[in-house]
């Protein structure tokens, strides 16, 4: 042992995470290196090791987390129909606290005092790392370095990080910085900063990575059947050429084939951050798109009124609780757990049109409907008397004739 403390490292094997590396040991750290296989597009992941080692990092650590992102993370997110402020689905959001968990659990294993991460001060994501490891290692400490006078008066843009870089023997890539910044997982790809923080500004064409441009996509659709049990995918089933999907990360990353083929998922937002400044973001989710529209159905057709009202409200709760950071608090297990519960019964098949950019419902089953095609027949008058709504519509006219009545008092008439 080197008597050193020991810091796990989120690692990106970027410039940043590259850079900060090697300031750790610096400061006088033993650095271990975490990188999370989340589904990120392109990602060499042993040449990041190989980058990691030669740079002094003690041991590195590549973990496939994807399978439990998708059944753990986005799963529940499926359930609750999430939407950050009525249009964000919650890639980012969803991605930091699996990878916060997995980066605790390596640095209690390896008895590390510290974790450290490349986010900066004034995002979203030092915060989800930062409080999911405070609620599974309390007694952690968390060194970031963006947020360190130190560092950020340091290097104050790209061209100070590539001098470090030249001085210390760090590899830089040759290829030509993006003028935006880029986060990638099977979810989505989120891009904002550089170019993109004039909301005036266009997002260029040849910008996107997951999603086709739904003006030159197919002209033909692909029908898909989605089935879910219990408000979780189980199965889906290409209608045109038989493709079927039934493992939970299969499943998804077909629907993201799917639907990327057709260009949806795209959106061009200005959000609120948690920290308190608005932030223009791009977003691709492609998969996450279908599967939103198809479970809204389903649930619909198989959820009670007031029911589904409430658990509207808690959706919403939901999604702020998992943009904020706060995956691991006990009010989002909470909310997790009434959620999954309005779910008994959300069973059934949704057949969707995937074309040009959009997601059309075109038909769906259940077992356990709760559309009574009898009861709401034109044709048929059913387990239904007429006359009752006299009454209904009498007692609900209350309010509004005496709300009349006041204001014709008011307008003096």
């Amino acid at each position: 042992m080197s008597g050193k403390e020991t810091v796990v490292l989120a690692y990106s094997g970027g410039l940043d995470t590259s850079c900060i590396l090697v300031w750790l040991q610096e400061k006088g750290y033993d650095v271990i290196c975490f990188m999370a296989d989340v589904g990120q597009v392109g990602e060499d992941f042993e040449a990041a090791r190989e980058k990691a080692l030669k740079l002094g990092a003690k041991k590195v650590f590549i973990n496939d987390l994807r399978k439990e992102f998708v059944e753990d993370f986005i799963w529940p997110g499926v359930q609750a129909n999430a939407l950050y402020e009525d249009r964000y689905q919650l890639g980012t959001s969803f991605a930091r606290p699996v990878i916060a968990k997995e980066q605790v659990k390596i640095a209690m294993a390896e008895g590390a005092q510290y974790i450290s991460h490349g986010a900066t001060g004034k995002g979203n994501d030092q915060i989800r790392f930062e409080l999911s490891c405070y609620a599974l290692y309390p007694k952690v400490k968390v060194i970031a370095p963006w947020r360190i006078p130190e560092f950020f008066e340091r290097f104050k843009g790209r061209t100070d990080l590539m001098e470090y870089a030249k001085e210390h023997n760090i590899p830089v890539s040759a290829t030509p910085k993006s003028p935006w910044s880029m986060d990638a997982n099977l979810m989505h790809v989120s891009f904002e900063a550089g170019i993109l923080e004039d909301p005036k500004a266009e997002a260029s064409a040849d910008m996107y990575m997951m999603t086709k441009d739904p003006m030159t996509s197919p002209d033909k659709p692909d029908i898909l059947e989605i089935e879910f049990k219990s408000g979780l995918p189980i199965r889906v089933k290409n209608v045109g050429d038989g493709t079927e999907k039934t493992e939970a990360l299969d499943l998804y990353l077909y629907c993201n084939d799917i639907a990327g083929k057709h260009g949806v998922g795209r959106i061009d937002i200005v959000e609120n951050r948690f920290i308190g400044m608005k932030s223009r973001g791009i977003y691709e989710t492609p998969a996450a798109t279908i599967l939103l529209q198809a479970h809204l159905d389903i649930e619909n057709l198989t959820m009670d009124k007031e029911v589904r009202r409430l658990k509207q409200e808690l959706s919403l709760r939901f999604a702020e609780q998992v943009y904020n950071g706060f995956w691991h608090s006990p009010e989002c297990v909470f909310t997790r757990h009434c959620i999954a519960k309005s779910q008994e019964g959300v069973d059934g098949i949704v057949k969707v049109s995937v074309f040009k950019g959009h997601v059309y419902i075109l038909a769906r089953d259940s077992p356990f409907s709760l559309y009574n095609q009898e009861l709401v027949s034109m044709d048929v008058q059913g387990d239904y008397d007429p006359t009752d709504a006299n009454g209904f519509i009498r007692i609900n006219a209350v309010r509004l004739r005496e709300h009349a009545r006041l204001r014709a008092l008011k307008d003096g008439k």
